[in-house]
């Protein structure tokens, strides 16, 4: 992507397919691609400055990456973001990392997964990101923090 601001009032195509980015795989010769799925929205790509929505209902003719990832709906978690301070549900935070850590390495290459969740203060959500073999780093609102290795 270049680095002109996006155009919010550029319109959304709603499409059935993504075209190259049906084969979930890296785009080494193309500019990055930015997917987000939001909780009840539709699947949003942006690839350079094409946008454009993907209904849910939709069913693609495409094959699981991997195996199954481990994830469960987590209660949110109570958060301080100067101190980096994250209480939550026993392990949930590592079973976050693991599965943005395992997402990042099926998709492969250049390949970020980013994924935020709720927290018991509504402006500071927490977001966990993972490239690679790279640390993961969560961010509590503005601050980040990289996670130890375990």
């Amino acid at each position: 992507m270049d680095d002109a601001a996006p155009d919010d009032d550029a319109p959304i195509d709603l499409v059935v397919t993504v075209g190259p980015l049906d084969a979930v795989v890296d785009l080494p010769d193309g500019p990055p691609a930015l997917v987000d799925v939001g909780r009840l929205t539709p699947v949003e790509v942006q690839i350079a400055d094409r946008k454009v929505h993907l209904p849910h209902a939709v069913a693609l003719d495409a094959e699981a990456l991997g195996p199954h990832i481990e994830l469960r709906q987590l209660p949110p978690f109570e958060v301080d973001a100067t101190t980096g301070k994250v209480t939550g549900t026993l392990g949930g935070l590592d079973m976050l990392a693991d599965a943005m850590r395992e997402v990042s390495a099926l998709l492969g290459g250049r390949s970020v997964a980013i994924a935020q969740y709720q927290t018991s203060t509504p402006d500071v959500p927490l977001t966990v990101s993972a490239r690679g073999a790279e640390p993961v780093v969560v961010t509590l609102g503005d601050e980040e923090f990289e996670l130890p290795e375990r």
